[in-house]
Parts: C-alpha cells; structure tokens; sequence
C-alpha cells in the first residue's frame, strides 16, 4: 500500500473570490474576458461586498429571506449573499458563464435562471423578496421600474452609476430631480447607502458608482397607470415651465391656468420644481385620473 503523501498542517486557503488575482485566474482559466456590452465589471473589494449584503439584507431576518440577484457575473456577490442564509435566485444573460458559477456556487445554495433579465417574469417570485444586485448599467432605469412594479419585491439594493443614485434619492427643486425621482417616491423611499470608487471594480467602469436601497410601500396601492403617464410627461422637460409640458400633451391652456391658481402655483412654475403631491392634485383637477 502506497501511503498518501504527507499534508500541510496549515494549507494555504484560497483567495477570497473577490480578490483581484483570484478573479484574473478564474477569467484566464475559463478563456473569458469582461464584456463591456453586457456592463460586466466585477467587484473586487470585500468592504463593498459586505456593505452591499448587510444593506440588502437589513431590517428582517437573513435566514430564508428570498433574494434575487440580477447578474451575478462570477458569483462574487451572490456567495456573500448566500453564505448569510438567504434563498437566491441569480439571473444570468451570459451563458458563457455556465462554468465560472458551477465552480464557484458549488457549495452554495444558488438557483441559477439563465436569459435576459428584461424577459424575466417578476411576478413569478415569492412574497418578500429582496432584490441585491450590482445591476447592469446600461437597463438600470428600466429593472428599477420592473422592481417598483412588482408587487413581491419589498425592496431593492443596488449598485448603479452615482448619478442615478443621485437622481433616485432627488426631491424637487433639487438639480438631479427628474421622473425616476418622481417615481422611486410614489412607490416608497430611497436611501443612499455608500459611493463606490471605481478601482473597486475589474475593470474599472468609466464612472463613480453608489450603493443605493430602494423600499417599496406595498400598504399604499399602486399609483394608477394614468397618473404615471401624467407625471412622466410632466417632468419630461424638466427646465421648461410645467404649463409648456401640459400643452405639449393636448392639456388646455385655461384649464391648466385655472388648476395652477387654484393650487397656488405660478404660471410659469418650472416642473422640477412641484412637489409630487401637487402633481398628484394637478392631474385630479384637470381631469386626468378619471
């Protein structure tokens, strides 16, 4: 009998999967490279990572807690995710992928669904969901309208580019306000957590990125679909005065004036400037929501 040749007492644990070095070799071991058309630019720093799951996952119990990832790229996320207990269910567009989570979700309880995220059937998930994900850049605004529609997902936190964060947690009269401001508050709050420089991304985006949670009131019903269409066409020039942006719709002039008065409103009231509320009387006044 051969014996087994003699071990290490102390084995050199492998790098953490968000280290630099460990995600080069995975890429290089695979044949993969980043693919900018995709917006895959994988975290590479322990401190993000943790500060992503901990927001994700506060104010309920981590254990069971349904998450969803929206492109896990190498699983870097989705471990830390799963590791605190939670049930994740990752949606992945890159098939070539397939090999690099096999690897490193092995030991990990992790549903991988493989297609296009804006083909996904949200309504398909279970109560409470979370959504953590550092989202492609390029389809943020519309997986954030997908999320805010969905009546199972209870909140949302993402990376996305600093100037979307800024947008999402804008009020009006801020510089940054605009419809995904506007549309963030109808269907809750928005907290910024953290910015993200980027060198702590391979590679690094072109951009500063922020750690941004969204939570969604599931208690109020949903805004209507008219008052949305409203709102959006109202804040759709944003600079320009909101009476322009009424008339541009087929709004009447003297009904806009006479709803503006009533509502104590200048005429030449800018839109980014009217509380989401006033919008809300505006469109009742003139008729809109039915």
């Amino acid at each position: 009998m051969t014996p087994d040749p003699p071990t290490s007492p102390n084995p050199t644990p492998p790098a953490p999967l968000y280290s630099p070095a460990r995600v080069r070799d995975l890429l290089a071991q695979h044949g993969l490279r980043p693919t900018k058309s995709l917006g895959q630019n994988f975290l590479i720093d322990g401190n993000i990572l943790r500060a992503i799951a901990e927001a994700g996952l506060t104010g309920g119990p981590a254990e069971g807690t349904p998450v969803l990832e929206v492109g896990p790229g190498l699983g870097v996320l989705t471990r830390e995710i799963a590791l605190r207990g939670a049930r994740v269910t990752a949606l992945e567009k890159d098939e070539k992928l397939r090999p690099v989570l096999a690897e490193t979700l092995a030991d990990v309880d992790v549903q991988v669904v493989w297609g296009d995220a804006l083909d996904f059937d949200y309504a398909s998930l279970p109560q409470g969901t979370r959504v953590v994900a550092n989202l492609p850049y390029y389809i943020t605004g519309v997986l954030l309208s997908r999320f805010m529609h969905a009546p199972a997902i209870v909140s949302a936190t993402v990376l996305v580019q600093k100037e979307v964060g800024q947008r999402l947690a804008s009020r009006p009269g801020d510089d940054n306000y605009g419809f995904l401001s506007a549309l963030a508050a109808l269907y809750g709050t928005v907290r910024h957590v953290r910015d993200v420089p980027k060198g702590a991304f391979f590679p690094a985006p072109d951009v500063t990125s922020s750690v941004i949670r969204l939570d969604f009131d599931r208690s109020r019903p949903p805004p209507p679909a008219a008052l949305l269409k409203f709102v959006e066409a109202a804040l759709h020039h944003r600079r320009k005065t909101l009476r322009n942006n009424l008339r541009m719709i087929g709004q009447d002039a003297a009904a806009i004036d006479a709803a503006l008065e009533a509502l104590g409103l200048r005429p030449d009231v800018r839109a980014e400037d009217v509380p989401l509320g006033a919008l809300r009387d505006l469109a009742e006044r003139l008729g809109v929501l039915g």
